[in-house]
């Protein structure tokens, strides 16, 4: 069971935030502090707007690279189907090399979609576009020489992709916040799965799981060899009270600015409260209370991951720095006694 941190490098400066210089510079002491303290994944998720500075994940992992030692570096996700496969892998290649065997690549399409027409491409064309940059990343990965042509990128004929990721194959996670088709797809590929729980009951994504797997089995994969992950919000203090109360606020903010751009219903205290409880997506809390969420939900879905996300703009930096190191020195121990135990 591995545990790590996932952040969109939440900034928002017309808001009150720090400035995206200071905000990359505190993503070092939290990548260093997450390795430090026993962390096995740190992920940075790609956003093109201007309350995230977090365009470029794989620049800004290779600047942790010589100051960490164990801890996984991955995007969170890669937004693939706006990108170009070929300079996806080179990045994660080099990072690969750089980290001595340590990256990964999350893909998915992204929940949000300015990078589309930032980089000429058509929302129509939103399926058709991950499912063939998917094809062409994961043909790069496994030939050094690669011949490919789809609808939306140049043909390769015979062309050597370089640098060689450290890794063989280079890590690739299919990311998804809930969509069956994505999952099923994941499986046919024998490819790990990350389900971005946010909202609702996590137990809900057990149908989500158990189609992942047939999907694999029927391809002809082990399931017994693949990886689930799940990423989710939270926040650690040192009471459950005390968590419960400086979160909402923050969490609240967030929410309501996102849903205003996307039509959601106002978040309000009754579905913070919702989400805390035992069957919740909310991770807030003490660190046993914490570790008993991850615990159960790692149990209802078969995970061999869980990501903390807990960056956002308003909260204090030390406190972001305090939830990281309570996650690896408190909550991963007792997570793991846990688990251990079954």
């Amino acid at each position: 069971m591995e545990l790590g941190i996932s952040t969109f490098l939440h900034t928002n400066p017309k808001g009150g935030g720090v400035l995206p210089g200071e905000r990359l510079r505190q993503a070092m002491e939290e990548i260093q502090l997450a390795d430090q303290v026993g962390l096995d994944v740190y992920a940075i998720g790609e956003h093109h707007r201007m309350d995230y500075t977090s365009s470029s994940p794989a620049i800004i992992l290779a600047s942790a690279a010589a100051t960490t030692n164990h801890i996984r570096l991955s995007s969170a996700v890669t937004v693939l189907s706006s990108s170009d496969p070929v300079r996806v892998y080179q990045d994660f290649a080099t990072l690969d090399n750089l980290t001595n065997g340590r990256a990964e690549i999350m893909a998915g399409r992204g929940s949000f979609a300015e990078s589309f027409p930032l980089f000429g491409y058509n929302l129509q064309n939103y399926e058709e576009l991950f499912d063939e940059k998917l094809e062409l990343l994961l043909k790069i990965r496994s030939s050094e020489n690669v011949t490919w042509s789809g609808k939306h990128r140049a043909p390769l004929h015979n062309m050597g992709v370089y640098p060689r990721a450290q890794q063989f194959p280079l890590p690739v996670w299919i990311a998804t916040g809930g969509n069956p088709g994505s999952a099923i797809r994941a499986g046919q590929l024998g490819l790990p799965v990350i389900f971005s729980i946010i909202g609702g009951m996590p137990e809900r994504f057990a149908p989500l799981v158990q189609l992942y797997l047939k999907a694999a089995q029927q391809a002809g994969h082990d399931p017994n060899q693949l990886q689930i992950a799940c990423h989710s919000h939270g926040f650690i203090a040192n009471s459950f009270e005390a968590a419960k109360e400086k979160y909402y606020p923050i969490m609240a903010e967030q929410m309501n600015q996102i849903g205003r751009e996307r039509g959601w219903a106002n978040y309000t205290r009754s579905v913070y409260e919702e989400a805390l409880s035992p069957r919740g997506a909310l991770y807030v809390g003490d660190s046993e209370y914490v570790a008993e969420k991850i615990v159960r939900v790692t149990k209802q879905l078969g995970l061999t991951r869980f990501l903390l996300y807990v960056d956002f703009s308003t909260l204090p930096h030390r406190d972001l720095l305090r939830t990281i190191e309570r996650f690896g020195t408190e909550v991963a121990p007792l997570v793991h006694k846990e688990l251990a135990r079954h």
